[in-house]
């Protein structure tokens, strides 16, 4: 194997999640070592047959597989072995594995029961090449049984012996039941029963469960169950468990069979014979206290071991009152078997930990632990009374790993210490053995001290490697692992080249490798351009591996790394060069569509990434390439699909790759379509007004039907007219049609989705109604007066061709039915009193007979105004926005209608406050009571006013005369917020306040009140209070520090107190410029360039006035057809050129529209000048000026041309 190459090793980095295998190089170095790089970060020293890991944490990289190398010596290690509890199944062969790893390959030995092993003597034994796993092969005869026991391996070579754990054999046993004849039992109704099982002792033991002879369950519940020991329970036995029989099965886990018992026959003994069984049972059996079935007695003992599973169980019988069942001639328990619940001493149950099983009879433990200890009580419970019994749980432990010694490699003249450290119940005793004999019994080390579950080295000198066990055992099992110590010497060295380019994604997580070894262990450093002191801590980390950490790589982390790694032996570098570029993204990306079959759909892609590195952007649909064609196409940063078809439906991956990264994203394209139409219309279940109409559903096209469309075709009023009949939901394909009388019909199904509509199936077979009256009533049916003196009773139609018989009478009054028919869907009687009750019906007929008629409904005659007028309306405990309304009420007959309520009139006269205006707007609040002196409340009122209310009575159309006339006045309160409340700032040092009084004061002003207080992020400091009389409305507050900040809560005060609050904060102290506030009107430099500009346009207009006397020159277009263009032209002279038409425009005046306005025409020449007369030179010159129109707001002029600006004016006089 060359330097720097060899072959891979596969590992597992147990510290990535999910673990994750990956692959790591091998380097040979002198004397046939062998290093592997982990990308775990962790170093793989490979010796020979073996792999030792040089890390913080050893357990992070479990070796899979390592190359062997035969030069370098090293002592065995077992890698395999067979588990300690090792049940074969006696038809296989029986395989006993033991590998092992060393140099020289090592050779390996058995002791069966303590004795030497020997193989060769046993035709039937052979041990696999290179390996100790023993194969025991029955072709040639033997049994199984004759080779169980306890089996150990030794592997030994010239440096030591390892051993497996002492495996115990043990052969499957699957043995029969024993031959038994089983007399029917005999039980009392409501006694107790056990059905002992006791299946044959097999090897596992076998799983057991009850079934009659016709291989059904029984079934388990309350009263029957399963113990854990196998017998079936029954709390109390009735008739019908005599119905069936029952036998015990076992099935045997190896050899995967199943034997059953003899079957149980029960016979049930009644009180009564069956013969006298006459529906009129009266026997009863007496209530029993419930007992316990399983455990006996009241206490019982349980020990388990630490890890396993604690089973606890508790079955009671016991009997209540049984009810006679007539039907069955058997009796049913008025109430359920005892109830049966748990607790624990001490304590409560640990509810995550703990289940409860066959119907409450089994507390499950699954993983036990010290802390389960202690006593545990299950009580069984009826109506009649309750017991209990204790089970003491006792945790044991078979002894258990706190500190597994590990593999230890030394370099000469250092220490080091393996440690086995076991915990259990009772304490493990520890033992060490070297190369597979008592320490104590090797030759004395001056470098070893063993110190209990220690042994402790010092300075080490090389051709001390040995193989150490450790064994801790209890009484209850034991713990054997083996540890090597192994001393090495060698020089620091880089296992990766001397120089390496890294490019990572900013901001990520970035690790610099830097494997070496050495012996002894080196000191390794980092640098950074070769400056400063070592880099750990803070951005970075260093792992003990060499591996430099960059927490979250930035573009200022890139530059050249050096790695150097020294020890006594010598020192060695490696340099890493850092680039940092920017992440490959994608910034856009579209999500799920669903396009409608045709379209053409656009999946966006687009990526950001870092400009020096190329990117690769890739589609594929449904984790496959996409093949691109004409339609579709790969445009940039997008993919477009045109003419969308069904085959197109996928999920679209976009990735996009650097060398460093990627990125992706995925969109999954639906295509919809209008579904197919239905098929194989038939009728069905002909009757006279309706049939079955049955289809088949057409293909959805992934939108699911909604609804479908039901239409007919009738030959006789519309022939060839498809009309809509009914709708129904998408989930039907068979409905009955409602139809009418004597019509030919056919019919069509439409299906609809949430893209559109199929095309319309074909049409069904003509079915053909016959006549025969109506069977539907009107619906709608009311009577209501339009007028005082009449009715009107209108109804719904159901149907052409109907006539319509209408009944009235005056209800409670035991008149005959008045009646018309009509055509129409409205009759009006007339001459009726106000307010009249009426009884109304109607009926529908046609030409084969009259239908059903309709239920009675109430209706009314004409309402008219009410006669009276609520009195002594008045008012009491009047407060600010509150009053009490009084009144006494009208004579229900005075209302000539329906009564609807009291309808209060208020509005407000005027404020009691000094020259505020208030709105006289009327209110109205509406009291519905039939008390005789009724009354409510009036709120929302506005404080210090005086108000005018006044009362009518409303039926449904009227209102009557209206009460007296009420004035009160409301009481002072609290003024509204101020109208606005400004904040500024006029210098650094100060802000200045503003603010208006209130829009309501709702009394008499007599001040404001500031309160105000500093703000720093969510820390308020100390409030203060500033006080202002009415007619101050501004201040000034100096300012301490010009970066503090003020919040403001500024109100209004009356006599009764403080108004509405208005809260404002500081603004933000700026220092790019300075900003006032102070209204811009006021300061100097303003006015006086106001003045200037004003001067200098006075000067342009008399300079105009001027010219315009003398006359200019506008030359006009030949082409007159054109419209005025947006931006008038200059000519060479000066003059601007303007398009006109004076063939379609008048020149003056205007148009008259047919309202008789003048409308201006939006061209004529005349609107801009200040005359209605325009005049021409003869060369058809305008002689005039241009200026901006009297009669037209700014933006209508400025739809006109540039010249209407007095700038523009300026231009034409040059």
């Amino acid at each position: 194997m060359e330097e720097g190459h060899g072959s891979f090793i596969l590992v597992l980095c147990a510290e990535l999640e999910p673990p994750l295998r990956v692959q790591s190089s091998c380097f040979n170095l002198a004397g046939g070592l062998v290093i592997c790089v982990l990308s775990c970060m962790c170093v793989c020293v490979c010796v020979c047959d073996f792999a030792f890991i040089i890390c913080t944490q050893p357990h992070l990289c479990n070796l899979l597989f390592v190359p062997s190398l035969p030069t370098v010596k090293q002592p065995p290690t077992i890698v395999k072995q067979s588990v300690k509890d090792y049940i074969v199944d006696p038809r296989d062969n029986i395989i006993i594995e033991c590998e092992a790893k060393g140099n020289p390959v090592p050779m390996f030995s058995w002791r069966r029961n303590g004795k030497f092993f020997n193989i060769g003597k046993d035709p039937r034994v052979s041990m696999r090449k290179r390996s100790g796993t023993l194969e025991i092969g029955f072709r040639s005869g033997g049994r199984p049984e004759d080779y169980e026991g306890e089996y150990q391996c030794f592997a030994t070579n010239d440096f030591g012996v390892a051993l497996s754990s002492k495996i115990l054999l043990r052969v499957s046993k699957a043995p029969l039941w024993p031959k038994e004849v089983l007399e029917p039992v005999v039980v009392t109704e409501g006694s107790p029963l056990v059905l002992p099982c006791n299946p044959p002792p097999g090897l596992p033991p076998p799983f057991t469960f009850w079934m009659n002879s016709m291989m059904i369950p029984i079934p388990h519940d309350k009263r029957v169950s399963m113990g854990l020991n196998g017998d079936l329970y029954f709390s109390n036995v009735i008739a019908q468990d005599a119905q069936t029989d029952y036998s015990c099965n076992a099935r045997f886990l190896f050899t995967q069979t199943i034997q059953q018992k003899n079957p149980f026959t029960l016979k049930v003994q009644t009180n009564s014979d069956a013969s006298l069984c006459n529906h009129s049972l009266s026997r009863k059996v007496a209530e029993t206290m419930p007992t316990f079935l399983s455990p006996s007695g009241s206490e019982s003992s349980k020990m388990v071991l630490r890890d396993e599973r604690l089973l606890l169980e508790c079955i009671a019988a016991g009997l209540l009152p049984f009810t006679p069942n007539p039907h069955l001639c058997t009796s049913t328990p008025t109430r359920p078997t005892p109830t049966i619940k748990w607790f624990k001493k001490g304590g409560d149950l640990p509810v995550q930990k703990v289940k409860f099983e066959n119907f409450n009879k089994t507390l499950k433990i699954v993983s036990v632990s010290e802390e389960d200890a202690g006593e545990y009580v299950c009580m069984a419970n009826n109506h009649v009374g309750s017991i209990r019994h204790s089970i003491i749980v006792q945790v044991k432990a078979a002894p258990y790993w706190l500190d597994k010694p590990t593999d230890l490699v030394l370099a000469p003249d250092e220490n080091g210490r393996l440690v086995c450290r076991a915990n259990g119940n009772p304490k493990p005793n520890i033992q060490w053995l070297i190369n597979g004999q008592p320490i104590n019994s090797s030759l004395p080390n001056p470098s070893r001290q063993v110190l209990g579950d220690t042994i402790i080295f010092r300075s080490v000198q090389m051709g001390s490697s040995a193989v150490y066990q450790c064994n801790a055992s209890n009484q209850h099992g034991y713990l054997l692992a083996n540890a090597f110590v192994s001393v090495l010497d060698m020089a620091p060295r880089m296992l990766d080249p001397k120089t390496r380019l890294i490019k990572v994604v900013e901001n990520n997580r970035t690790f610099l490798d830097c494997p070496f070894f050495g012996s002894p262990l080196p000191e390794l450093r980092w640098f950074k351009n070769g400056q400063g002191s070592g880099l750990d801590g803070g951005q970075y980390r260093v792992y003990i591996n060499g591996t430099l950490e960059i927490k979250q790589a930035r573009a200022e982390d890139a530059g050249t790394y050096t790695c150097v790694a020294n020890s006594i032996l010598g020192s060695a570098n490696k340099q890493v060069h850092l680039e940092v570029k920017e992440p490959t993204r994608i910034v856009q990306a579209s999500g799920h569509q669903s396009v409608i079959k045709g379209s053409t759909v656009h999946l966006e892609c687009k990526v950001k990434s870092d400009p020096s590195l190329p990117v690769t952007v890739t589609w594929t649909k449904d984790d496959k390439p996409l093949y691109l064609g004409w339609r579709l196409k790969k445009d940039g940063e997008s993919l477009t699909i045109n003419n969308v078809n069904e085959g197109d439906e996928g999920t679209y991956a976009c990735t996009v790759k650097s060398e460093i990264d990627q990125d992706s994203s995925s969109a999954r394209l639906t295509v919809l379509g209008p579904p197919d139409p239905p098929i194989d219309l038939d009728l069905s279940d002909p009757a006279a007004r309706s049939v079955r109409l049955t289809w088949i559903p057409g293909n959805d096209h992934r939108s699911p039907i909604t609804e479908f469309l039901v239409q007919f075709e009738e030959n006789r009023w519309e022939p060839g007219r498809w009309q809509n009949l009914s709708t129904y939901p998408g989930d039907l394909n068979s409905v009955v049609l409602q139809l009418a009388p004597f019509v030919n019909y056919q019919f069509r199904v439409i299906a609809i989705n949430s893209v559109g509509q199929s095309q319309p199936s074909r049409p069904s077979l003509r079915y053909k109604t016959s006549g025969a009256a109506p069977d539907a009533i009107p619906k709608g049916l009311r009577g209501w007066g339009s007028k005082k003196d009449n009715m009107e009773i209108t109804w719904e139609r159901n149907g052409p061709n109907l006539h319509y018989n209408v009944f009235w009478r005056q209800k409670d009054t035991g008149e005959e039915w008045s009646n018309v028919t009509t055509l129409e869907s409205k009759h009006i009687v007339s001459n009726t009193d106000t307010y009249v009750p009426y009884e109304i019906k109607i009926q529908a007929r046609n030409d084969f007979g009259s239908g059903p008629e309709s239920n009675v409904v109430n209706g009314f005659s004409g309402e008219d105004n009410p006669t009276d007028a609520p009195t002594e309306l008045r008012v009491s405990k009047v407060n600010r926005t509150k009053v009490n309304v009084h009144w006494k009420s009208v004579d229900p007959s005075s209302v000539q209608g329906e009564f609807k309520e009291y309808r209060l009139y208020y509005w407000r006269e005027s404020s009691l406050v000094p020259g505020l205006v208030v709105s006289k707007e009327k209110k109205t609040k509406g009291f519905y009571s039939t008390l005789a002196e009724p009354s409510g409340i009036l709120s929302d009122l506005v404080p210090y006013s005086e108000y005018k209310m006044l009362m009518v009575v409303a039926n449904s159309r009227f209102e009557g005369p209206p009460s007296n006339t009420v004035e009160f006045t409301t009481k002072e309160g609290v003024p509204d917020a101020p109208r606005f409340f400004r904040i500024s700032r006029r210098s650094f040092d100060t802000i200045h306040l503003e603010w208006d009084k209130p829009l309501e004061p709702n009394g008499i002003l007599t001040g404001y009140q500031l309160k105000y207080q500093t703000v720093n992020g969510s820390r308020l400091g100390r409030p203060q209070l500033e006080m202002f009389p009415p007619n101050v409305t501004d201040f000034t507050l100096r300012l301490l520090d010009r970066s503090t900040r003020y919040r403001f809560y500024l109100s209004a005060r009356t006599q009764e107190g403080a108004g509405g609050v208005f809260a404002e904060e500081s603004p933000h102290f700026t220092n790019e410029a300075y900003i006032d506030q102070v209204d811009i009107a006021t300061q100097g430099w303003f006015i006086g360039l106001m003045c200037a500009i004003a001067l200098i346009i006075l000067i342009l207009l008399i300079v105009c006035f001027i010219k315009r006397s003398r006359g200019g020159k506008y030359p006009v277009r030949d082409k007159k057809d054109l419209p005025l263009d947006p931006v008038d032209q200059k000519d060479q002279d000066g003059s601007f050129d303007y398009h006109s038409d004076e063939d379609n425009k008048p020149l003056q005046g205007s148009q008259t529209s047919l309202d008789g306005n003048v409308k201006e025409s939006d061209d004529s020449l005349v609107d801009y000048g200040e005359g209605g007369d325009g005049q021409f030179n003869e060369d058809g010159s305008f002689i005039g000026q241009y200026t901006v129109k009297k009669d037209k707001d700014e933006t209508e002029g400025n739809e006109s041309s540039e010249a209407t600006s007095p700038v523009n004016a300026i231009y034409s006089l040059a």
